[in-house]
């Protein structure tokens, strides 16, 4: 049996109830699961099934295209020992786009999801630095959203004004 497919395995054995799906694109597996417990989840990832690397954690917004929740947050994990990835994806709404940190589990993390918060404007309760990484302080908007102008706020020609 693959790694990923342990992996499934013991998120359904260990958090019952907790997967909304799973998957499978280009032989690589993904489950969603709810966002609750997405801390632990992660950490019993990388403790008791080897992975041991955050390769990355992004987002994707599906603005309009009838999805559970309008954001997605992607943890992509690697197992060195086992050369396996997974994703595990978790559905964050709109209304309240907020998700627990997964600093905790993985140093690596903190740049991430600053980065989803700069670009997305999803939060992530715990996170102890959660301030913009890619634009200015005083930016206003999260690029990176489907509804957010193509031509942008006016940014483009006044980058000067947020210069302290």
């Amino acid at each position: 049996m693959e790694l990923q497919d342990k992996a499934i395995e013991a998120i359904e054995a260990k958090f019952p109830g907790e997967i909304r799906s799973v998957g499978e694109h280009a032989g690589q597996k993904w489950a969603f699961v709810k966002s609750e417990k997405i801390a632990p989840i992660l950490t019993m990832l990388r403790d008791d099934l080897s992975f041991n690397m955050l390769t990355d954690l992004t987002a994707v917004d599906y603005l309009n295209c009838g999805k559970p929740e309008r954001f997605c947050i992607v943890y992509i994990l690697y197992s060195v020992s086992e050369n396996a990835h997974f994703r595990l994806k978790v559905w964050v709404s709109e209304s309240d786009p907020e998700i627990d940190t997964a600093s905790s589990v993985w140093k690596a993390a903190p740049w991430a999801e600053r980065e989803v918060w700069d670009m997305f404007g999803i939060r992530f309760r715990g996170h102890t630095d959660l301030k913009r990484i890619l634009l200015p302080d005083g930016y206003e908007g999260h690029p990176l959203r489907k509804d957010y102008p193509l031509t942008g706020h006016g940014e483009r020609h006044d980058f000067a004004r947020y210069e302290k």
